[in-house]
């Protein structure tokens, strides 16, 4: 395997609450309709991830938020499952594996992702 996209994304916590709160369409526009009603720091640390695997993907246009969703595997660890324009893009840049990792404490979120070929 070879590496050929690193993303990596912090998000403060208050701060995406604050603008959560004062725009309440971003919700539905940012997360897919599993992750919405999730809590706020999980909330936070998806945006995170979703930021860091647009930057390992180099930020490609004609992708959407909702193209993006972080699920847990059977062992609870993140992981992407990709719908839309997203599957596609991944297939041309060479990408096989994506690699997510997502930490979050009571001030920030974090998100790191690796992407193979």
């Amino acid at each position: 395997m070879t590496i050929v996209g690193i993303g990596v994304d912090v998000v403060d916590i208050a701060r995406f609450a604050a603008t959560m709160e004062r725009t309440p369409t971003l919700r539905t526009r940012l997360f897919t309709p599993s992750e919405v009603d999730l809590p706020l720091e999980s909330l936070a640390g998806r945006f995170a991830a979703k930021e860091a695997l647009a930057k390992a993907m180099r930020a490609p246009s004609g992708l959407s938020w909702q193209d993006f969703e972080v699920a847990n595997d059977a062992q609870g660890a993140p992981q992407f499952v990709l719908y839309g324009a997203a599957p596609e893009r991944l297939k041309a840049l060479g990408i096989v594996t994506v690699h997510l990792s997502i930490s979050h404490d009571t001030t920030v979120a974090t998100a790191f992702v690796v992407a193979e070929c």
